[in-house]
């Protein structure tokens, strides 16, 4: 029964992948273009890291200097959602057959509706780890690093604290993933959001709110 669920959650994802790939244009395709234009003026180095996901790893421009001796490819885009991730998975993670992916995604999806649940962002996070899983070598490490917490988005903390809760229920039960959690490390003894960490938008983080994530992948990072 179990391999029977396996085989039909595989091939789930090889048809919602095949259904991303074959849709319309999407908005972030300039970003992809330019992600691909990079790839031909300088070839990715092989058995890169990969980072992918949304803003937040998008806007850490020194990522190299902060993980210095490692070979890291940033593939953050936009303000992605999970379902972006998904739609340019070949693009943005399968064409570079990295040896460990981090993933940062599914803040945004809670953001964009009140209606998305975090029943939801697990599903979508289950679709992108099946296409990674199913293209992919089994034993590539993966990463999912937990949604943060912010000041512009306190009001949904209970639904990313749900979702973190969930998508790492469900890593526990699979094997080459790990769930990091960078959400508690943002809170103050109260259980408040550090005020300091953010730039002006009270969203995306500063040069401190980077080493707090620094200081938690590092010892994570394949040697």
């Amino acid at each position: 029964m179990k391999k029977y669920i396996l085989s039909f959650s595989l091939l789930l994802g090889v048809n919602y992948f095949s259904l991303a790939q074959n849709a319309t244009p999407h908005v972030f395709q300039d970003e992809i273009n330019a992600f691909a234009k990079a790839d031909s003026l300088h070839a990715a180095i092989e058995n890169s890291i990969l980072f992918v996901g949304s803003s937040s790893f998008r806007l850490w421009k020194n990522i190299n200097e902060s993980f210095p001796g490692y070979p890291i490819i940033n593939r953050g885009f936009g303000g992605a959602v999970l379902s972006d991730v998904i739609y340019y998975s070949k693009e943005t993670i399968l064409k570079y057959h990295p040896k460990q992916i981090y993933i940062y995604c599914g803040e945004n999806d809670i953001a964009a509706s009140d209606s998305i649940t975090p029943e939801m962002v697990l599903n979508r996070f289950k679709d992108l780890y099946t296409i990674i899983r199913t293209n992919l070598n089994t034993s590539v490490p993966v990463v999912f690093v937990s949604l943060k917490a912010s000041i512009a988005r306190w009001n949904m903390e209970d639904r990313i604290v749900k979702a973190n809760q969930l998508i790492k229920e469900y890593i526990v039960t699979q094997k080459n993933v790990i769930f990091l959690d960078v959400h508690t490390p943002m809170l103050d003894a109260n259980g408040q959001v550090y005020k300091d960490i953010f730039v002006a938008d009270n969203l995306h983080m500063n040069a401190k709110g980077y080493q707090i994530w620094q200081k938690i992948i590092a010892p994570t990072l394949v040697k």
